[in-house]
């Protein structure tokens, strides 16, 4: 009998990708200090038109994905989102427009109504409008507020998304009281997870020990509050648990995203992975990246795996963890996520977080006070493209 290659084997396992994101495009009004896009984004140019988009849908529905994200950057810059929708709509996605707000008017939000579209899910960078903007180098509390209302409105489940991190966590009580002023219904809080952007802004970030504690409490006991009226959701950053979270259920498991410029990624930030062959919709279907292209197959199952994760008994659980987070902070993707204490990389967490329990210069940033910060823009992003 031949042998079976870890290939093979590996496309064997794999069930269809359920969860499809498209990444519609990384042009956004907001400059956010913790985006999870690439930081070479300014690279990134001739994104997918809109029947290449429409093809990629088609082609993964019959794979059997059922759950569609629609994300950027920000998608409501793309003319044809509506479009997109009508398209998901009529092929049975359940579809999920996760949007900053900035250029929802009553228009749009009409027309997307009109196509089909199921869920919004909108964000906020904190409680405060000088927060708010100064996070995202923009002045959009205001405009943030009146999508929100425009969701309500238009009988969209109210769902709002909150990224948390040293310099907002400690609103949390407040930004949950402003979830309630506006109706929410479910509340993601969801602290930074060190990719992208956040990684060269992380030493500003990353919040104390003692803060994620406090946050949590604070947590528990709106929820204690206010009951089932509103479904409050708290991440735990990564570099406080002691085991990696099962990242997208493993590589090639479930999950697919298609940048702006149609690569094909088994995470939103696997592009950084060196020597990873990613395969682009423009030249391959969807049915042969996900079973058989060398990206998708890379990391799938447990072939691939170094000790400790190789004869782990946890292995099944969480994968091996995060392939970014091991690489980012290693240098080496096949390596032990050094979240888990078994990896002999996890002294590079718990440093990490020995410093963020020092006091900084300046906790509560004023206008006047910004600490060093690396905005997501394209400027910056050209500059960190050469480096």
């Amino acid at each position: 009998m031949n042998a079976v290659s870890p290939i093979d084997e590996a496309r064997r396992r794999a069930g269809p990708p359920l969860w499809l994101l498209l990444e519609l495009t990384y042009r956004c009004p907001l400059h956010c200090v913790y985006c999870s896009n690439p930081v070479e984004f300014a690279r990134v140019e001739q994104e997918l038109e809109t029947h290449e988009w429409l093809r990629v849908l088609r082609e993964a529905r019959a794979l059997g994905a059922v759950q569609l994200g629609l994300s950027g950057g920000e998608p409501l810059q793309r003319k044809d989102l509506e479009e997109i929708v009508a398209e998901a709509r009529r092929l049975g996605f359940y579809t999920n427009l996760i949007t900053s707000g900035i250029g929802l008017n009553e228009t749009r939000i009409r027309a997307l109504k009109e196509a089909g579209l199921d869920h919004i899910q909108l964000s906020f960078q904190d409680s405060t409008r000088e927060l708010n903007d100064f996070l995202s180098s923009t002045r959009t509390f205001e405009l943030k507020a009146r999508a929100a209302e425009l969701i309500r409105r238009h009988d969209y489940p109210m769902v709002l998304n909150v990224v948390l991190h040293r310099l907002n966590i400690d609103h949390v009580g407040e930004i949950l009281e402003m979830a309630e002023r506006i109706g929410a219904e479910y509340v993601e809080l969801a602290n930074t997870q060190f990719y992208g952007w956040a990684w060269l802004n992380r030493d500003r970030l990353l919040p104390s020990r003692e803060q994620v504690e406090r946050a949590e409490q604070v947590t528990r006991a709106f929820r204690e509050r206010v009951g089932e009226r509103m479904r409050i959701y708290f991440v735990v950053p990564d570099y406080f648990e002691r085991r990696p979270k099962a990242c997208m259920n493993g590589l090639g498991s479930v999950f697919l995203t298609i940048a702006p410029d149609g690569l094909a990624l088994p995470c939103h930030s696997a592009r950084m992975l060196p020597g990873l062959a990613l395969p682009n919709v423009r030249e391959a279907s969807i049915e042969w990246i996900w079973y058989d292209s060398p990206g998708f197959n890379r990391f799938r199952g447990f072939g691939w795996m170094k000790e400790p994760c190789r004869s782990c008994p946890e292995k099944e659980k969480d994968f091996g963890g995060c392939r970014c987070q091991a690489y980012l902070l290693t240098g080496d993707a096949e390596n032990a996520d050094p979240v888990c204490d078994l990896s002999p990389h996890h002294h590079l967490v718990t440093e990490a977080v020995a410093r963020a329990a020092q006091p900084q210069e300046t906790e509560k940033p004023q206008v006047t006070e910004k600490p060093v910060l690396f905005y997501r823009d394209r400027r910056n992003s050209e500059m960190l493209s050469l480096s």
